[in-house]
């Protein structure tokens, strides 16, 4: 019998809505932020919600995480503590964090996850997370299918979540400090105000500007659905859609796409299976253009490539649609496949690079009538970024998540019995003491038809056997009932059987990676050095939120410029034409020293003293 491992498709939710929706288009799992302390400041959630999510999720054995992966200040311990309790007894089943000093507080037997924020890229990491208690580890985007397969075949009991979609962070998660250094904005505590996506010009030493006002740390949006069946194999359990801060429209249309392609590979790949219960069937066709994108890139998960940039736009530009054929009065034509709608929003490149777009007021064939004619040239390549119709679809109801159950009516000595039991084994049965008299009339059909009456629950009979020596009589409203009764008993018991997992930390004194830490190790307050310090580690530098150090690099990124430019020595064998060091400038003035470290193939952003 072959073993198999659960795969987990996890789906970020901003709010409420977005959670249930996210479970309704196939999410085994959701993530979503705490009321206080999680890496998205600006999508907290009351506790009420979350365990309103809880109660939802749980029906169909999807998991709910929670953010908590701020670094904490001293003053904050004992709220974030107070809290955490609160969460655990909402249900929630794992805290997603960071500061190691929350394994230091008084603390419920919950599972934790150790954010990718904590830069997990190393095998060395994940078994010193996995020996510290920490249930599944969140991978460095970074990493290649090798360097997961390694990471798998060295930590093989230890669940690996590895990103399959959204927007990139262009430095490693939790080694990023330009937003702090220039804003005094931690993206270690939420507050990232997205350096990374500002216009720079690029210039050399002897001050000549290579590019000009070009968004050269922002990356493209990360797209793996080419890639899932590769990831699995290399070890990946867990996949995991970005987008915290996303629409509920995002969230539905990106979840859904995952969900069917994962579908497909575990329906040939026995050795994996779901992770949580129910089948979802759609209203609409998942696009993942159709949403917010910068445009895809695989980024390094098969190695390093040149098209993992969008120095044009950090923003979204969403589907090609074709390109300008003509431009009359008050109306273009455009050359392309794919129908327009009346307002569509629709984005081009002007000759300066620079993003433009306009609203579709009317579409008469390939003839599109803009609330104000642009200023686009024939042969402009037009981008669709809000579709119109396919908006309104996302606004509706979109899709339903139905667990099959099996129905047995059976006969007994003072009445009847319906039985159910649901694709996870849950078994009960409910009793209508009735004397029994028969009918007049064929009754299989009419009990057929009130039995299977589910659609306003979250069940759907997949067989219904009538278990009856006569033709008896039952009328329809005591049937109706039965069926009610029978219902609500197996949400009981989905609920109580639901296969709940509680952790106990365990008190540990196995030896970290390192035995020293700079500011890059973030630590923060007194019970995080508390940490490191019974793990063997013997200087411990102060958090860059508290003590900012002289000449500090504010990021780590396995993007590169100089490789992107053509010049890379290594794998392109060119010399820049240019002197070095490059610098950046932003629409400020502030200038940012770049420092090519190609032994370990990154690059690094310093600020200029």
């Amino acid at each position: 019998m072959i073993r198999q491992r659960p795969i987990e498709l996890l789906a970020p939710a901003r709010n409420l809505e977005c959670g249930m929706e996210a479970i309704n288009h196939g999410a085994d799992a959701v993530y979503i932020g705490a009321p206080r302390f999680g890496a998205r400041a600006a999508a907290g959630n009351s506790l009420e919600d979350i365990a309103a999510l809880v109660r939802y999720a749980h029906l169909y054995n999807a998991r709910i995480y929670v953010t908590v992966n701020t670094i904490l200040k001293d003053d904050e311990l004992q709220d974030t503590e107070a809290m955490i309790w609160d969460l655990y007894r909402a249900g929630v089943d794992a805290l997603i964090v960071q500061d190691m000093g929350i394994t230091r507080l008084k603390f419920p037997p919950i599972p934790l996850h150790a954010s990718t924020q904590m830069d997990n890229r190393t095998s060395q990491k994940v078994k010193f997370l996995a020996e510290a208690g920490f249930r599944q580890v969140v991978l460095a985007r970074e990493l290649t299918l090798e360097e997961i397969a390694a990471i798998h075949r060295d930590c093989p009991d230890t669940p690996l979540e590895v990103f399959v979609h959204g927007a990139l962070c262009v430095s490693y998660s939790g080694q990023c400090y330009a937003s702090q250094a220039c804003y005094g904005r931690s993206a270690n505590r939420g507050e990232c105000a997205q350096f990374c996506r500002l216009g720079f010009d690029l210039v050399d030493a002897d001050g000549k500007v290579i590019v000009r006002n070009k968004h050269l740390l922002s990356l493209k949006d990360m797209n793996q659905s080419e890639n899932l069946e590769a990831l699995l194999d290399a070890g990946a359990s867990s996949l995991k859609i970005e987008g915290r801060l996303k629409d509920v429209s995002y969230v539905k249309n990106v979840t859904a796409y995952y969900r069917q392609r994962l579908d497909a590979i575990l329906k040939r790949r026995k050795e994996y299976c779901r992770a949580s219960s129910g089948s979802v069937r759609l209203d609409f066709r998942p696009q993942l253009d159709k949403s917010f994108s910068r445009g895809f890139t695989d980024y390094f998960v098969r190695g390093r490539n040149a098209g993992i940039f969008s120095f044009d736009t950090p923003k979204s530009l969403g589907e090609e649609m074709g390109t300008v054929k003509e431009i009359r009065g008050n109306y273009l034509t455009v050359a392309g496949v794919k129908p327009f709608s009346n307002g569509d929003g629709i984005c081009f490149l002007d000759e300066q690079g620079r993003l433009q777009g306009f609203r579709v007021n009317r579409v008469e064939n390939n003839k599109l009538f803009p609330q104000e004619m642009p200023r686009v040239k024939p042969k402009t390549v037009l981008y669709r970024n809000f579709d119109q119709e396919f908006e309104k679809q996302m606004q509706k109801k979109s899709a339903e998540r139905k667990i099959a159950v099996s129905m047995t009516l059976a006969e007994n000595n003072f009445g009847f019995t319906l039985s159910l039991e649901d694709e996870d084994d849950n078994r009960i049965s409910v009793v209508l003491p009735r004397v029994k008299e028969l009918a007049r009339t064929p009754q299989a059909d009419n009990l057929r038809n009130q039995l299977g009456k589910l659609g306003n629950t979250p069940f759907e009979c997949t067989r219904l056997d009538l278990v009856l020596t006569d033709n008896w009589f039952i009328p329809s409203s005591e049937i109706a009932d039965l069926r009610r009764r029978a219902v609500e008993k197996m949400l009981e018991a989905r609920r109580i059987n639901y296969p709940a997992e509680l952790a106990v930390l365990p008190v540990t004194h196995h030896a970290f990676p390192e035995k020293e830490l700079t500011y890059l190790g973030n630590v923060m307050n007194k019970e995080a050095f508390g940490f490191y310090h019974q793990h063997g580690v013997k200087r411990i530098a102060p958090a860059f939120e508290q003590e900012a150090p002289r000449e500090a690099v504010l990021m780590f990124c396995k993007h590169c410029i100089r490789y992107s430019m053509g010049w890379c020595p290594q794998h392109q064998k060119v010399r820049s034409p240019y002197r070095e060091p490059f610098y950046l400038v932003s629409g400020d003035g502030r200038r940012f020293r770049l420092q090519f470290d190609c032994k370990a193939c990154q690059m690094k952003v310093m600020a200029e003293e």
